[in-house]
């Protein structure tokens, strides 16, 4: 089965940089691709929005909020993205969830990472 494995979150004062990562990887022997990854994040009484979108062939997409301030890369030999996240505000604080779109030899799948919890303090 396809897992995605999230890192980079933390404390950080407003200004400061952090940097995300999420690898996708599989069952030993299988074989898999990925069409799209992206960075969503849910802060406490507010809904689950996308930040960036990345596709395999390296199209992006990113939420008004954050244009400017992140970027979204991806190195697709180790099927994993990355955000860099730079002028972290408070408003950043939430938990960001990787999530993959792809395919296996068994047919099409949608994974989500555990989650990596970002504060950021004023």
């Amino acid at each position: 089965q396809v897992q995605l494995v999230e890192s980079g979150g933390g404390l950080v004062q407003a200004g400061g940089s952090l940097r995300l990562s999420c690898a996708a990887s599989g069952a030993s022997g299988s074989i898999f691709s990925i069409n799209a990854m992206g960075w969503y994040r849910q802060a406490p009484g507010k809904q689950r929005e996308l930040v960036a979108h990345i596709t395999s062939g390296g199209r992006t997409t990113y939420t008004d909020s954050v244009k400017g301030r992140f970027t979204i890369s991806r190195d697709n030999a180790k099927k994993t993205i990355f955000l860099q996240m730079n002028s972290l505000k408070p408003e950043d604080t939430a938990v960001y969830l990787c999530n993959a779109d792809g395919s296996t030899s068994y047919g099409p799948f949608n994974r989500w990472g555990q989650g990596t919890q970002v504060t950021v303090s004023s």
